[in-house]
């Protein structure tokens, strides 16, 4: 396999942070809005549950079924996160699920820390034109929208969103500096901790054959990703903590649109199959 240095991707990860780093300047030297962190706030609340409950359990591993408005709640903020298409998303989450800890595993962590938190997208294999494995997936109309007008999406959500509502209350630099950029830095590190922190640090309850570890740390930083042994294990369960008192606000949120009627078909776990030599 060949990688090539990704110069847009390094350009655009190294502005983000820098951005970030002035939005704190920003905050401490120049303005503090209570309202502008409520906002940054809200919209990661609303990016993180879109990466999380939409673009892994759902369209990843289809572990429920969701009605068209949750689909555009997921792949509108889904694309505020900046983490490519959900098509293209899928695609590489997959990969990953197939060839955990092999030379095929997009983030490998066999390939050290750093590589499955951010080297990986720093370095792209070459060779491969766009996504694959997703047929499924495409002949969901919504999908293939999200495909196509991805980098307006985000640009509409990620960047002109919060500085339209920061500008009501006269905060509009602080909505690019805050809501845009501090929170997509910070979004981009819990993301990333599902790639490499869940393959390093935990326990493994549900074998050792890959990588991935259990780890309440790892699920409080990830919105309940940190179950990532159980994860892999088993995939198509809509929960990450299978136990009542696992921390994972993703499974909450999907029970609580399933009671709304937003979601539907939601797949666990045999409990016979947990408590048969967890899984094994």
């Amino acid at each position: 396999m060949k990688f090539k240095f990704h110069w847009g991707n390094a350009f655009f990860l190294s502005a983000v942070h820098l951005f970030a780093v002035l939005a704190v300047v920003y905050m401490i030297c120049v303005r503090f809005s209570g309202l502008t962190l409520l906002l940054a706030s809200v919209l990661f609340a609303c990016c993180g549950v879109s990466i999380t409950g939409g673009y892994h359990r759902l369209f990843a591993h289809l572990a429920y079924r969701a009605r068209w408005p949750l689909r555009l709640f997921y792949l509108l903020f889904g694309a505020a996160s900046v983490q490519n298409s959900a098509l293209a998303w899928c695609s590489d989450h997959r990969r990953h699920h197939r060839h955990t800890d092999e030379a095929e595993d997009p983030y490998n962590i066999r390939r050290g820390f750093w590589w499955a938190h951010i080297g990986w997208v720093l370095f792209k294999e070459t060779g491969r034109a766009g996504p694959e494995n997703v047929a499924d997936l495409e002949r969901d109309p919504l999908l293939r929208f999200q495909h196509r007008h991805y980098y307006s999406l985000a640009t509409s959500v990620a960047l002109l969103l919060p500085v339209a509502t920061a500008s009501l209350w006269g905060d509009a630099f602080g909505g690019m500096l805050v809501a845009c950029f501090l929170r997509l830095a910070l979004q981009y590190h819990a993301t990333f901790a599902i790639n490499s922190v869940a393959h390093w640090i935990g326990s493994q309850p549900f074998g050792s054959a890959v990588s991935a570890r259990d780890s309440a740390l790892t699920a409080f930083v990830t919105l309940g990703e940190g179950y990532h042994n159980f994860h892999h294990r088993f995939p198509s369960d809509y929960r990450n903590g299978h136990a009542p008192h696992h921390f994972d606000p993703t499974k909450w949120w999907i029970w609580t649109m399933h009671r709304a009627r937003l979601a539907s078909n939601l797949k666990r776990t045999p409990p016979q199959l947990l408590s048969s030599g967890n899984g094994h």
